[in-house]
């Protein structure tokens, strides 16, 4: 099926709008993505940070507190405790990080008391969802930005946690590509040995509800002529994969950054997952946009995680 973030807000809109924490909400750019968000009926916030600075950015970009729930805390590991707890309570559906460092922010997001961590304790993922112009369908890039080197264990988890969001998306049996230099195995190339031990659980039932096929470069992976240049046939993935697995940080966060600052018209949304409640963890660097698509996919996937309990 043809999927794109239009397609994704169509999904957003057909269901219950969603309530959104934001921790240490005195940020210019997050607000400027939570009144977007709130424009467009994506979804409400409550606003957890510093009033004075609040309403002194709200009053430079227009943006109307009279519409939001606003909570005074200044000190920041508060405001975090404050905003998680929110979330944790069933007060609100998403949890943002606002104007704060990404450990303080993780810190409060796996507080044993108010926090968000599961309690089977499997780790969490970072995925990244971009729309491509050229392409009809959107990729989910995983881990890029979270799990440094990731094991194998640590990559079926996150292949669950994936799968999880694309079905949220409506992709229902998603094709995973556990990605290396090459695509056949190399023993002294561990990256290879670890893809074709994914697949091989996958064949197992081990991992459910998608489709693995790795090792696989990146080209057959994605470029159906790639693939059959490659003489890539006998392969369940020919170009086709809508998972793209990285073997750590490094290749996930270098392509990442390269879609992001060389192709024009890109658009993509991050959250974090294997929490209890969508997580969205943006950069500074991000731009308003980027941080409002986020919103909207973690609306997506707190509507099916609703569904599923």
């Amino acid at each position: 099926m043809h999927m794109n973030f239009d397609e994704l807000l169509k999904k957003v809109y057909s269901c219950e709008t969603k309530t959104l924490s934001v921790a240490c909400a005195h940020d210019k750019p997050v607000l400027e993505a939570v009144k977007a968000a709130k424009e467009k009926n994506i979804a409400n916030a409550i606003l957890v940070g510093d009033a004075d600075k609040i309403a002194e950015i709200a009053k430079e970009i227009g943006m109307n507190l009279s519409d939001f729930e606003v909570i005074d805390e200044k000190d920041n590991a508060e405001a975090a405790l404050k905003a998680v707890t929110l979330v944790h309570e069933g007060k609100a559906d998403m949890y943002m990080k606002g104007l704060m460092d990404t450990k303080s922010f993780l810190k409060s997001l796996l507080n044993k008391e108010v926090g968000l961590r599961r309690p089977d304790g499997k780790t969490l993922s970072h995925v990244s969802v971009f729309e491509i112009p050229g392409y009809d369908r959107l990729f989910f890039l995983t881990d890029v930005a979270f799990l440094p080197y990731p094991t194998l264990q640590d990559k079926v988890q996150i292949i669950e946690h994936t799968v999880n969001v694309c079905k949220a998306c409506g992709i229902e049996n998603p094709k995973v590509a556990p990605l290396a230099a090459v695509e056949v195995v190399n023993e002294k190339m561990p990256t290879t040995v670890e893809a074709a031990e994914l697949t091989k659980m996958c064949e197992e039932g081990l991992i459910k509800d998608c489709i693995v096929d790795g090792p696989l470069s990146m080209d057959i992976a994605i470029d159906p002529e790639a693939a059959a240049h490659k003489g890539a046939t006998n392969r369940k993935i020919q170009g086709d994969a809508d998972i793209l697995l990285f073997p750590d940080i490094h290749a996930g966060n270098l392509v990442y950054k390269t879609l992001v600052h060389t192709v024009p018209g890109i658009k993509n949304g991050c959250i974090l997952t294997g929490t209890t409640a969508p997580a969205i963890l943006t950069s500074r660097s991000d731009t308003m946009d980027v941080k409002l698509n986020s919103i909207a996919l973690a609306a997506v996937v707190a509507e099916a995680m609703k569904k599923n309990q």
